[in-house]
């Protein structure tokens, strides 16, 4: 097979997925109200607690939005990172309406608190920042990570989005590495080796990686992320308890 029909087949996939993706219903995705993941973490040595879990439907300007919530917390002595984000993602679009981010890490504390207007592709920052977005199904940091669990993603498939909100934070690469089978607190599971790799001038002084093992059935777990919290350090969060498997058809392997 040639470059440019391989490279053709590779386009007309990364059309369909984004296709596919963006025209879900709620009813099929692989996550739903009332998921909560709780990690094991860990961060310079230091052992903490991580956990993802979704609420809602929560009105924001008249949609009906999951709140995706993110929290990890870890301290030794006077020493503490802790991370909280929110994001409140339009599941029939698969486009964010708002995003805010608090860190804590040593010395360093930032905030985040964006309002994301999809039809118009433009936000505008709690600061006053504002800026166009590259698409009307814009992403922020959290929701693309449920993003990226509502792909099928083939072997050594590398694929481009423009979906963050901030023009200048894309496009991400999300990339399959393989196949392993992973051993957590929560069980064994055939998982899915995935990196995403984001843009991120201002806090990664040019780009950040996440790396994720992403349960191989209908749920679509994340089992275990790796990412590199700026002036932190590298965070991994393995997964302790997923709770009472309701929320998709899939019955989560534990041995």
């Amino acid at each position: 097979m040639s470059f440019a029909t391989r490279y053709g087949f590779v386009v007309a996939a990364l059309v369909a997925l984004s296709s596919n993706a963006a025209s879900q219903s709620a009813n099929t995705l692989p996550f739903a109200v009332g998921e909560r993941l709780v990690y094991e973490g860990r961060v310079r040595g230091i052992g903490g607690r991580g956990t993802m879990w979704i609420a809602g439907p929560v009105d924001v300007r008249g949609v009906p939005t999951y709140e995706l919530h993110f929290d990890f917390f870890a301290r030794v002595g006077p020493l503490s990172v802790s991370q909280k984000s929110i994001s409140w993602l339009d599941p029939a679009r698969m486009a964010a309406l708002r995003f805010e981010k608090r860190e804590r890490h040593l010395l360093v504390r930032r905030e985040e608190s964006v309002e994301l207007f999809p039809d118009e592709q433009r936000w505008r920052a709690r600061n006053g920042d504002v800026g166009e977005s590259p698409t009307s199904a814009p992403l922020d940091e959290l929701s693309f990570i449920y993003f990226v669990r509502t792909l099928a993603l083939t072997s050594d498939s590398t694929l481009r989005f423009a979906r963050h909100f901030d023009a200048d934070r894309s496009p991400t690469l999300v990339r399959m590495l393989g196949r392993e089978q992973l051993s957590t607190p929560a069980g064994s599971f055939n998982a899915v080796v995935v990196e995403m790799r984001v843009r991120d001038p201002q806090h990664y002084k040019g780009e950040g990686t996440i790396r994720f093992s992403i349960s191989d059935d209908r749920c679509r777990v994340p089992v275990r992320i790796e990412s590199n919290i700026p002036d932190a350090g590298t965070v991994v969060l393995t997964l302790a308890d997923a709770g009472t498997d309701t929320l998709c058809s899939a019955r989560i392997a534990r041995r």
